[in-house]
Order: C-alpha cells, then sequence, then structure tokens
C-alpha cells in the first residue's frame, strides 16, 4: 500500500468520487466479499489493515512502513480480534473503524489542497447524504421521509397490479423496505387484504413490524421477515434476483 497509485483529488467533486470507490470497495469486504476478507485476516498474522481504493476494490495488507504515511492509515491490527469476538460483532467494529478512515481521507485531501469553509461544508453534506458503512453492515439504513414515501407507494402499486409488472421495480421496493409492509390505500374489495398487511409480523421470529427495521418479503409465499432474522442486510439484498425465505428454500430442495 505504498504511496498512492491513483490520481490525487483536488476539488470536491473528485474528492468525493474517492470517497465513493474507496467506500465500495469496503462494503464488498464486509458483505458479499465477507467469506474471503474473514478468511485473510488470520490472527496468526501480523498486524493488518483493511483499505478500499478508489476503483471501488478492497485489499487486506500490512501498515504501510513509510513514516509518516501518504495517507491516513486504517485501524490496525483488526485481525487479533477476529476470533475473540462473534462475527457480526467483529464486522461491525471494523465498519466503524472503516467509516473513520474514509473521512479521514477525505478530508485529508480537503486540508492538502486548501478546502475553504463552504467547499469543507459541501464534502461533508455530499458524504453526509450515503449510509454509513456501519449502517450497511448492520442493516440499520435508515432512508430520508421522502424516499421511504416513494419506496412505500412503489410498494403498493407493484402488489395492487397483480405483480404482472417488471419483476426488478418490486423487488427493488421489497428488499429495501424499511417500514410496514405495503398498504393498499383504495377501498376496492381489498379490505380483507389491508387488514392482514397491517398486522403483519415476520414469518421468522412472530414479532410485529418495527418502523425503523429493514424488511424483505418472499418472492415465493409473500410472507415478509425482519433482515436480522433471514440474515439478509440491505447491502446484500441488492443482489438478489428473487429472495426466498429459509422455508421456501428448503422445499425447493427437497423436491
Amino acid at each position: 500500500m505504498e504511496g498512492i497509485p491513483h490520481p490525487i483529488p483536488r476539488t470536491v467533486e473528485e474528492v468525493f468520487t474517492d470517497f465513493k470507490g474507496r467506500r465500495s470497495g469496503l462494503i464488498k469486504a464486509l458483505t458479499t466479499d465477507v467469506e474471503k476478507f474473514y478468511q485473510q485476516c488470520d490472527p496468526e498474522k501480523e498486524n493488518l489493515c483493511l483499505y478500499g481504493l478508489p476503483t471501488e476494490t478492497w485489499v487486506v495488507s500490512l501498515p504501510v512502513e513509510e513514516v509518516p504515511p501518504e495517507l491516513p492509515e486504517p485501524a490496525l491490527g483488526i485481525n487479533f480480534a477476529r476470533d475473540g469476538m462473534q462475527e457480526k460483532d467483529w464486522l461491525s467494529l471494523v465498519a466503524v473503524h472503516s467509516d473513520s478512515w474514509l473521512l479521514a481521507v477525505a478530508f485529508y485531501f480537503g486540508a492538502r489542497f486548501g478546502f475553504g469553509k463552504n467547499e469543507r461544508k459541501k464534502l461533508f453534506q455530499m458524504i453526509n447524504e450515503m449510509p454509513t458503512i456501519f449502517e450497511v453492515v448492520t442493516g440499520n439504513v435508515k432512508l430520508p421521509k421522502e424516499q421511504s414515501a416513494t419506496t412505500h407507494n412503489s410498494g403498493k402499486s407493484s402488489k395492487s397490479s397483480g405483480k404482472v409488472q417488471s419483476r426488478q421495480p418490486e423487488h427493488q421496493a421489497k428488499a429495501v423496505k424499511m417500514s410496514s409492509p405495503p398498504k393498499d390505500e383504495d377501498d376496492s374489495g381489498e379490505e380483507e387484504e389491508e387488514d392482514d398487511e397491517q398486522g403483519a409480523t415476520c414469518g421468522a421470529c412472530g414479532d410485529n413490524y418495527g418502523t425503523d427495521e429493514f424488511w424483505i418479503c418472499c418472492d415465493v409465499c409473500e410472507k415478509w421477515f425482519h433482515g436480522k432474522c433471514v440474515k439478509i442486510t440491505p447491502a446484500k439484498a441488492e443482489h438478489i434476483k428473487q429472495y426466498k425465505c429459509p422455508s421456501c428454500s428448503s422445499k425447493r430442495a427437497r423436491v
């Protein structure tokens, strides 16, 4: 990790693009590539760091030997805690340190190239519009009210249409749901279905829905589940074309 293998960002927009690339790489390491990341963080090795690269990739490596380093360094020795914690807690801890490192790198560039008050404010606002890595990894992504309302309406329209429209928009509406399962507001003979949805419970734990929790709907049985109960995070849901709950998946396997 010696030096900076990519062009040094000099404007607010360039620093933000660099931030997004590194962020995407870190999220991949902690979600879609988590098994590979876990294996590379061997506690028997020396101090290891998780680096996010502007190319939306990640690497686990030793810290640079240069003192002081060209860029702020990530948390040192993340591998030592791997086997002493539950996996989800360890990943959450690495996510928190990764968030801190991303901000440090972004504002390092800002300081190096003399960003003024307005430029620093603009940069922070652009960064703050995105969920933190910790929120993505733990599934605690909170959508803005306007976006949540849009998602809610999208879920309603796709359900009332009998699912004859495109599968992709419908699935996306389910995958990022942060509040209750969709409810139909029209009174055209669907009152019974609406009552059922209002009393919806998680198909795994049986608890009622919470407005601040991530939910996902099975495309087969159409039951709703807490993301944490079926071990699905918003980041993982983005890569699922058709979600099948554990029960439906096991039925298919038996057949």
